[in-house]
């Protein structure tokens, strides 16, 4: 399935579906999430990840 035909079928604009292929999202709305995993037939742990935030010496979280 192209990167068109799945931004058609859930829902989003290409800029919004290219930006959580890159993993430059800060979050995901749940309906949005929904609609990928029906489309692509799978779980939401199949195409989310947690990556824990970096500590930055001058500003630790």
């Amino acid at each position: 399935m192209s990167l068109t035909e799945l931004s058609q079928s859930v829902g989003i604009t290409m800029a919004n579906l290219s930006i959580l292929k890159t993993g430059k999202a800060k979050a995901i709305r749940f309906s949005t999430l929904e609609e990928l995993c029906e489309v692509l037939g799978c779980q939401p742990g199949d195409i989310l990840e947690y990556t824990p935030p970096t500590t930055n010496p001058d500003n630790r979280q």
